[in-house]
Formats: structure tokens, sequence, C-alpha cells
């Protein structure tokens, strides 16, 4: 019984300390609050110092399916281990950029720090999964949680770095900072003992434990990627341009809590919608993000002063949301076993969403006028729900 209790206790310990690292490895949404700094900072022009998110946002996708192979391989631990130095070395490595080598920001931040959290990523959300079989969206949505709620802790500390220290001595504050607390925490990270129980859900033997080649040849993969692939281009076309849209909408306040905003929003939609999910089921919270991303985007089109924010919000709370509800839904359909390359490979819809719908509503708007984008987006939610529909009729068939 001591040995049973003992378990449970240290389930929530592991929780904290996946948490702690996901808060850490959030600063990837944080490139809004640097951008300006920066590229004062290096004398270069603002549109070349904005596609560091890009790369970094590339960088990360990648990571997430290295590290997702890595972690079912050897284990969380080690795979913790080398995310987080290599995030924080290639954060503490952009504080020693000048304007003479402002052009390895990529290198630095944008690969070597978009790598490092994308290997931290799926270790954490595979590792807690495994010791909350019975409460998945709830770990799943902590874990993501945590990775949202970044923005809202550390914009208003990087600002405030930023006007007492500078460029340089706010990453070097950042690196350093980021390498003890997130390698002390990685230390913590081990998974359950084989046949871990839960109020009497133990690791279900029966259940099969998906391959990534036998994952990607079920019709459930492609419906579920797809799906996540379509619900997300609002968000991303949306991002680069609330400033602007903001300023148009006549709401100039916004300029200064955007990242803040929209970093609370996806936090409350990590853990909210994760959480809903497990009572009412993965498809109804995939339909909920799909029904109110459309409507919030489609909303955008005429939406002025406090609606502007309203929407905003409400993409921002979705995003969340599908962070950790696919997160999830991946797991309970193809099994824990091979989480972490599994969900990097459902993610890469995540990534190519992500890539391609920022140039094509370029190349079909402008930000004055983005009204053929959001149109775009709130299509693109549509075809997201028939999708998820699909999947729900392919669930009541097995």
């Amino acid at each position: 019984m001591e040995g049973i209790q003992s378990q449970f206790k240290k389930r929530y310990v592991i929780l904290l300390a996946g948490m702690i690292i996901q808060l850490c490895a959030g600063v990837i949404y944080m490139w809004a609050v640097f951008k300006n700094p920066v590229s004062a900072y290096l004398e270069k022009s603002q549109s070349d110092i904005a596609l560091v998110s890009s790369v970094m946002l590339a960088s990360f996708v990648i990571g997430i399916l290295f590290g997702g192979i890595l972690q079912d391989k050897y284990g969380p631990k080690p795979i913790a281990l080398l995310g987080s130095v290599i995030m924080s070395s290639g954060i503490f490595a952009t504080s020693l950029i000048t304007p003479n080598t402002a052009p390895l920001i990529y290198l630095t931040y944008g690969v070597i720090g978009g790598l490092g959290v994308g290997i931290v990523y799926p270790c954490t959300i595979t590792c807690v999964q495994k010791w909350f079989p019975e409460r998945r969206g709830f770990a799943t949505g902590a874990m993501v949680g945590a990775f949202g709620f970044s923005l809202v802790i550390f914009t208003p500390l990087a600002t405030s770095l930023l006007e007492g220290m500078g460029v340089p001595g706010t990453f070097r504050i950042f690196g350093i900072t980021f390498m003890i607390v997130c390698v002390v925490s990685s230390l913590i990270l081990t998974n359950p003992p084989a046949g871990f129980a839960v109020h009497g859900n133990a690791s279900n033997p029966e259940k099969k434990q998906y391959t990534p080649s036998e994952m990607v040849r079920t019709k459930e993969f492609y419906l579920i990627s797809g799906s996540l692939f379509l619900v997300l281009p609002a968000f991303f076309i949306l991002n680069p341009h609330l400033v602007t849209l903001a300023t148009e909408r006549g709401f100039t306040e916004y300029a200064t809590m955007g990242v803040m905003i929209t970093g609370l929003f996806s936090a409350l939609g990590r853990l909210l919608i994760t959480w809903l999910s497990d009572r009412t089921g993965r498809v109804a919270a995939m339909v909920l993000i799909a029904v109110i991303t459309a409507v919030g985007v489609f909303a955008l089109i005429v939406a002025t002063g406090m609606m502007f924010l309203v929407c905003v919000a409400i993409i921002s709370l979705a995003f969340g949301g599908a962070s950790g509800t696919y997160a999830a839904v991946t797991a309970d359909h193809f099994g824990t076993e091979n989480m972490g390359t599994n969900y990097g490979i459902v993610i890469m819809g995540f990534g190519a969403s992500a890539l391609l719908f920022p140039v094509v509503s370029n190349m079909i708007s402008s930000p004055g006028d983005m009204t053929n984008a959001f149109l775009l987006a709130a299509a693109t939610c549509i075809a997201a729900l028939v999708l998820v529909l699909m999947l729900k009729t392919s669930e009541n068939k097995t």
C-alpha cells in the first residue's frame, strides 16, 4: 500500500516538473516581444527579424518529431535533458550576437532554440499521459497550458529586462535561468512502472499500441492530422497582423497587451477544452474547437473595438484547445507506447498549416483588407468539422 501511495504522490511531482519545463519552452511564442528591440539592436529591418519566428517554428516541428522518436527509445529523462540544454544554449548564444554577426540569430534562436523546444515538448506530454491514464485530457492540458501561459508570465518580465538590461543581457538571463530550471526538472521525469494502475484503470494490454508505420496506414490518422491542419489557419493568419488590425479597428492600446491576451486565452483553452474533453469525449471537444474558430474568424471581417478583442480571444482559446485535445486524441487512438513518435507525425499538420497559410493569406489579401484570408480560414474550419464528424463515424463503427 505504501508503494502505491508513493507512486500517486510521485505522479504529481512529475506533473509539476513537466509544467515547469513547458513554461520555459513557451518562449517560442514570445518573439513578438523581442522583435522590435532586437531589430533596433542588430540594426536590421523588422521584416528581416520577424523571419526568426518562422525559422524557430519550423525547427520546433522538426524537433517534435526528432524528440518523439528519441523519447520512445530512451525514455523522457535523457531526452528532456538534451532538449533543455539545446534550447537554453540557443537562447544564451543569441546574447553573444552583435550587429556584425546579426544573421547568426536565425541559427541560434531560430534553429537551435526551436529544435530544443521541439525536443522537450513531446517528452513531458507523453510522460505525464502515462502517469494519468484515467485523466489524459487533464494531464495533457496541464502540460500545454503551461506552455501557453509562458506568455503571461514572461512577457512583462522580458519587457522589463529589455528596458533595464538590453537585448544581450535579457537573452543571457533567460538562457542561464532556463538551463538551470529545466535541467533540474528533467532529472525528475520518469515513466511509470509496468502495469501502473489508477482506480482500477491499469494500462490495458489488450488495447493495440500502434507503431508509426501502422498508424499512418489507418484512416483515423489522416482524419486527425487533416482536421488539425485545417482548424488552425485562423490563428496563423491573424497573428502576424494583430497590431495593424487592432489599430485599424479602433483599439490602438492592443499593441502593448496583445501578446499577453493571446497567451492568456491560449493557455485557458489548453486547460479548459482538454479538461472538457475528458468529460464530453474528444470528438465533442474537436467539434467545439472548429465551430468557435469559424465563428470567431468570420466575425473578424467586420468586428471593431472590443468585439475585435473578443474575436481574438475566441480564436486563441480554440487554438490552445487544439494543442491539448489533439495530443490526447492521438494517444486515445494509437496508444501511449509510441506516443512520442506518433504525435510528432500527427503534429506535422500543425507545422504545415503554420508555414502554408500565412503565405497564402499574403497572396490573397493585404493587411488593410483581410476579408479574403478570413473567409478562407472560416472555410477550412468547416472542412475540419467534416473530417471530425467522419472520425466520429469511424469510431462508432469500431
